[in-house]
């Protein structure tokens, strides 16, 4: 395969060679192109002589264009994205003046939708679209960052500030107990699996977005159905760039980037705790330093991030894009980065007079993270006595019965190496006029080494051996999926007709070694050999999983007149996972559409285009654990699982081995189902500046599955897997996205845009009184519900104790709401939910002359954190041991040093913010001004902030947080433990296109 494309690469480039090698024409047509409306000159647009293929050019940054053609008696071909495609002959002309005209008037928009492209005005489904000009800008490792504040109805949500961190993309509310909340990824027509790679960050961080060209967001069931049983959360299809034809254009990109924390929590200075702690009833240690270890154990992080691209066609039959990419990104934690080695490769050959084409695909990429043991240092930097130097005679201080955390560095590591290879060839038939067969081959495969070592260290107790936890993962995704599609179009009737068959098997393999006994000789454990003995003995675990899908699907489009439209879709799935009784589910759609303003009755001054949109249909998840279908055994010696058969036994070591259930058959477990109903509103206005979309959505997902305890305490397992009857999980709320543009004159431009959603979610008909999402972590806590699943309350609904202040004794006072005099678990309380029900993103974007300016503001509302992290650190006892701690902990001057941190809502604080999420200033250089001109097509040099500032009353790092521990697999959502701080981050970068 690696040859087939090697070979295919070097064709391509001498392709380029030999084209690039042919001499110039005598004859010259120069001109420019603008905007039919506005006047404004267009950069980057493509003209090609009619038919030539290789003959071609680009407007330069002020519209102007220069072309050798063979006669002053061709036609062009003028195109550019968002725009109409235009032919015009030269007739002898030798300077041309080219107006083109912007599709969006047209409502011919092409927007990527479930096997295929259509145009916008005739979508029937709701679908949100952001082009590579609308990503948010910066230092950004994957997909989701770039979407995050810009598509409504989408959620991004970040785990915490670590570079390539985990994130909760959520559309439209969360709708699963525990079978997974991410959306299905298609990248260019592949279907990536959801399933972790061995790296412990986000499984998306190898695709690079600089070879993103745009992002569909398909959120409603007409939309997503033909995704089927992978559906219920939502679609993101990802298309990645391709070439065009014409003259081959080369892109490089360079940026560096400085990193800093974000913001710091409050902890007491030196000085403050030296008065702090003898007024907390304590005995001060003090060493005598002044130490901010917030400082100390975060630092200045440097970053880069290098791109090279080319694109373009060679000849009128093969169009092709390559790109590499090198990004080394540091976290702001010390022996904390995330490396990316990229490289793409996309291929279009037709043949055949056109009626064959073959896209190839193929990217290849290798991750390298390290990580910090980060819950202990965030742990350290909030909690570490100020006075103790951090260094003596240049070595880290050593703690008592504590190891210090710049030693920690030093000894600890968290190695991962990812090398991952995406390849699909799909090639496509017109057999007769009309109908089109399609065969996508695909393979994703990725294997991770692993290395989580802490190096032997003599001086504290418990670490004179060193460990090392070697794992490997290795994970095949293999697609093979057939599709017909016929078009008819007879005058003002017009049929999409599509079927097609998809097969994809998933396998992971995972292989896990545990070491401890290593010699203290300044060599990494995992560089050592390490002899396993009774006393540090070796542990080798292993695990496989294979996973099948089969699907059948079929789509009709119909439209009449390009006034009145239909839409129907049907998926069957067939999933392993599931039992023998139930493997296939079935998923139907159906939408409607209605361009009110083709009407000849419609006459508006201001209405340009207005669409209605309503849709029904359903969608599956089968984003579950594999095997929970099938019978499991194991055996032990352990309680009453064995017997012994044979007199005089001394101890369970002789007695025999018991066989014992581990998980029972269940081959009636159905799919979870989400039913959704969407009615939508498209309008632009006042020509076409004013442009918005309206929707109301509602979702209901049921089938529910769960894991659960039986409620017979006498079962062969402690718990099992099942459909959860009538309880329902509801998402619904409406969606609003707005945009104005205005071209005030050729100089100047602007644009505001914005979106806002809400959702109302809600379980309902639950058997269960709370279902944990959320626990507790620490001495005396550990396990204490903090938020759940509780009926008729929104998912992660907070359900503790309403904490009243302290009482005259200095302990925590608690309301007793149900009157009976004692406070108990009944008196916990629903105190508000984890998931925000309104987001909203601003955009805005303005350009004078070549100067502009694009920001970007996101935010959240209606929602609660839970601050772990107060709970576990910020106490007064604590703070008497002379431990760090913030005003938190002196809230109550008579508060006891033995006061216990109940959970309660004393820790539950208000999540709702605005952030600055980014700001970019750029300036386009005329090559001419500095002597580039025929050289280079555009100069840019942006400057952009990340994170620039967060208005909220959170009190933690940063109030976008989710760190909490899962619980038996369910979902945590709203939790602050230990969190990696954020990052406010600058970055200069220089964009060159020649």
């Amino acid at each position: 395969m690696m040859k087939k494309y090697s070979l295919c690469s070097i064709l391509s480039l001498l392709a380029i060679c030999v084209f690039a090698a042919q001499p110039l024409q005598a004859q010259t047509v120069t001109g420019t192109v603008t905007d039919e409306v506005t006047g404004e000159y267009l950069p980057g647009v493509n003209i090609v002589v009619k038919g030539s293929g290789n003959t071609g050019t680009s407007t330069d940054s002020n519209g102007e264009f220069s072309l050798n053609v063979p006669s002053l008696n061709v036609d062009l071909v003028i195109s550019f994205v968002g725009y109409e495609t235009k032919e015009i002959a030269v007739d002898g002309r030798e300077t041309l003046n080219i107006e083109i005209i912007p599709q969006i008037l047209e409502g011919d928009e092409l927007m990527v939708v479930a096997y295929g492209v259509q145009r916008k005005s005739d979508i029937t489904g709701s679908i949100s679209s952001a082009s590579s000009e609308d990503f948010n800008k910066g230092v950004v490792v994957n997909p989701g960052q770039l979407l995050q504040g810009v598509v409504a109805g989408v959620n991004v949500t970040s785990a915490s500030g670590e570079p390539g961190a985990a994130q909760d993309i959520i559309i439209r509310g969360v709708g699963s107990l525990r079978s997974g909340t991410q959306p299905l990824f298609v990248v260019d027509g592949f279907m990536l699996d959801n399933s972790g790679t061995g790296v412990a960050n986000n499984p998306l961080n190898f695709i690079n977005p600089s070879d993103i060209e745009s992002m569909e967001v398909l959120k409603d069931a007409s939309a997503a159905a033909l995704y089927g049983a992978r559906a219920s959360n939502g679609v993101v299809v990802i298309t990645t760039k391709k070439g065009r034809q014409g003259d081959t254009i080369m892109n490089f990109s360079s940026s560096a980037s400085v990193s800093t924390i974000a913001d710091k929590i409050d902890v007491f200075s030196a000085s403050e705790f030296r008065s702090r702690v003898p007024a907390a009833g304590g005995t001060l240690d003090d060493f005598g330093a002044n130490t901010d270890w917030q400082d100390e154990l975060t630092q200045t992080a440097m970053s880069s991030d290098i791109n090279f691209s080319l694109g373009g066609g060679a000849g009128e039959n093969l169009n092709y894009y390559a790109s590499l990419g090198v990004q080394n990104q540091e976290g702001i934690l010390k022996e904390s980065t995330l490396d990316r080695y990229s490289g793409r490769l996309n291929i279009n050959q037709s043949a055949l007079d056109g009626k064959l084409d073959v896209n190839y695909s193929l990217n290849a990429v290798r991750t390298e993270n390290l990580r910090p043991n980060s819950g202990s240092i965030i742990s350290d930097m909030l909690n570490l006595n100020p006075t103790i130097p951090a260094l003596t005679n240049g070595e880290p201080t050593a703690l008592d019965e504590r190891l210090n955390p710049l030693r920690r560095n030093e000894l600890y590591s968290d190695d991962a190496d990812n090398n991952r290879i995406i390849a699909n060839v799909a090639p496509s038939l017109e057999i007769v006029e009309g109908l089109q067969y399609k065969l996508n081959l695909g393979i994703d495969y990725s294997v991770t080494n692993r290395d989580i070592q802490t190096s032997p260290f003599s001086l504290l107790e418990g670490l004179e051996n060193g460990r090392l936890t070697s794992l490997n993962n290795q994970n095949t995704n293999s697609l093979v999926e057939n599709t017909l599609t016929y078009i008819v179009d007879r005058g003002i009737h017009s049929v999409n007709l599509l079927a097609g068959h998809s097969f994809q098997r998933f396998r992971i393999e995972q292989r896990r070694t545990d070491m401890e006994g290593f010699t203290n000789n300044g060599i990494e454990p995992r560089f050592q050999d390490q002899i396993s003995t009774s006393v540090t003995p070796t542990s080798v675990s292993s695990l496989a999983e294979e996973n099948k899908l089969q699907s059948f699907f079929g789509r009709v489009n119909y439209s009449y007149d390009s006034r009145y439209l239909l839409t129907a879709t049907f998926r069957a799935d067939g999933s392993s996972k599931f039992g023998e009784n139930n493997e296939y589910g079935y998923f139907p759609s159906f939408a409607l559409g209605w361009n009110v303003s083709q009407e000849e009755f419609f006459s508006s001054s201001f209405v340009n285009n207005l669409k209605v949109r309503a849709s029904w249909g359903q969608t599956g998840n089968q984003e579950i654990p594999s095997k929970i279908t099938q019978l499991s055994f194991t055996e032990s010696r352990s309680g009453n699982n064995t017997y012994p058969l044979t007199p005089n036994v001394g101890n369970l070591d002789q007695y025999p081995f018991g066989t014992i259930f581990t998980r029972l058959a269940n081959p009636d477990i159905q799919w979870e189902v989400s039913t959704q109903t969407n009615v939508g509103l498209d309008f632009e206005l006042f020509n076409s500046r004013v442009l918005g979309t309206f929707d109301y959505y509602n979702k209901v997902s049921d089938n529910i599955l769960l894991e659960i305890v039986p409620s017979d305490p006498i079962q062969p397992t402690s718990t099992f897997w099942t459909n959860i009857p009538d309880m329902e999980i509801r998402n619904s709320g409406f969606e609003l996205s707005l945009e104005y543009r205005n071209f005030v004159s050729n100089n100047f431009q602007y644009s505001i845009g914005g979106n806002v959603t809400t959702i109302d979610n809600e379980v309902s008909n639950s058997p269960f009184a709370v279902l944990t999402t959320g626990a507790a972590s620490g001495a005396g806590q550990t396990g204490a519900t903090i938020n759940g699943y509780i009926n008729g309350e929104p998912i992660g609904a907070f359900y503790m104790l309403e904490h009243d202040g302290i009482g005259p004794d200095g302990l925590n006072r608690f309301v007793d709401r149900n009157g009976d005099g004692e406070i108990l678990e009944d008196d916990r309380f629903i105190a508000g939910s984890a998931l925000p029900d309104l987001l909203y993103g601003i955009q805005l974007n303005l350009n004078y002359k070549n100067l502009g300016l694009d920001m970007n503001f996101n935010g959240a509302a209606g929602h609660k954190i839970y601050n772990h992290t107060a709970m576990s650190l910020f106490q007064r006892g604590l703070l008497a041991e002379s431990f760090n701690t913030t005003d938190f902990a002196t809230e109550f001057p008579n508060e006891a040093p033995t006061n216990s941190n109940t959970v309660s809502t004393r820790y539950l604080e208000d999540g709702d913010f605005l952030r600055l999420n980014n700001a970019t200033l750029s300036y386009s250089v005329l090559p001419e001004r500095i002597g580039l001109q025929g050289l280079v097509r555009s100069l840019d040099i942006t400057l952009t902030g990340q994170n620039l500032f967060t208005l909220t009353d959170y009190s933690g790092f940063d109030p976008e947080v989710n760190t909490g521990s899962t619980i038996d697999g369910i979902q945590t959502f709203g939790i602050d433990r230990f969190t990696y701080p954020s990052a406010r981050t600058f970055t200069l970068g220089v964009n060159l296109s020649f």
